[in-house]
């Protein structure tokens, strides 16, 4: 299994034992499953980013599944949702074409950068699950506005929720072990 994301997946500021990929692993262990999980998170990357490393990751770790958690970034910074949503269907359709299953992760943006982008940021990972017949798990920072969830920048979950981010990855991940 391979991860590809951004500082979300990266454990970013924390140990890396406590982020939701890492958890995963164990998770995976306990339920008597044998699979490698391949975190290819990198802090600040985005859908562009991924898609350049992809090939190259998937041609060295032939995974049977991609996890794929990008386009934070590109809607942090303002990127028009045509680029993301074009990045993020090349992703899916080269893991699809080297044989794994992807897993798509969907994340929300701040209500900051107005309801037109947010909503049309948020669209891009509902239409693309469809148009690829893919799960979609969705990350919502609203899920994580309890007290000590969030880090300092209010965009990083903290190691508390980590368990969570795994948990809402696992129930889609679960369906298609």
């Amino acid at each position: 299994m391979l991860v590809l994301g951004d500082s979300l997946s990266a454990a970013y500021r924390m140990e890396r034992d406590s982020g939701w990929v890492a958890l995963l692993r164990k998770r995976l262990a306990g339920a008597g499953r044998d699979h490698a999980v391949i975190n290819a998170s990198l802090t600040g990357d985005t859908s562009g980013g991924g898609l350049r490393r992809l090939p190259a990751l998937l041609q060295r770790h032939r995974p049977d599944i991609v996890v794929v958690e990008l386009g934070g970034n590109d809607g942090l910074r303002g990127f028009p949702p045509q680029r993301i949503r074009a990045n993020l269907s090349a992703i899916l359709s080269t893991a699809q074409q080297a044989g794994a299953a992807p897993l798509l992760v969907g994340v929300s943006l701040t209500p900051n950068y107005g309801r037109r982008y947010t909503e049309a940021f948020g669209k891009i990972f509902r239409d693309l699950a469809q148009q690829y017949q893919t799960p979609l798990a969705a990350f919502n920072i609203k899920d994580a506005l309890a007290p000590g969830m969030m880090q300092e920048d209010g965009i990083h979950p903290t190691a508390l929720a980590q368990p969570l981010l795994m948990e809402i990855v696992w129930a889609e991940l679960k369906k298609m072990l």
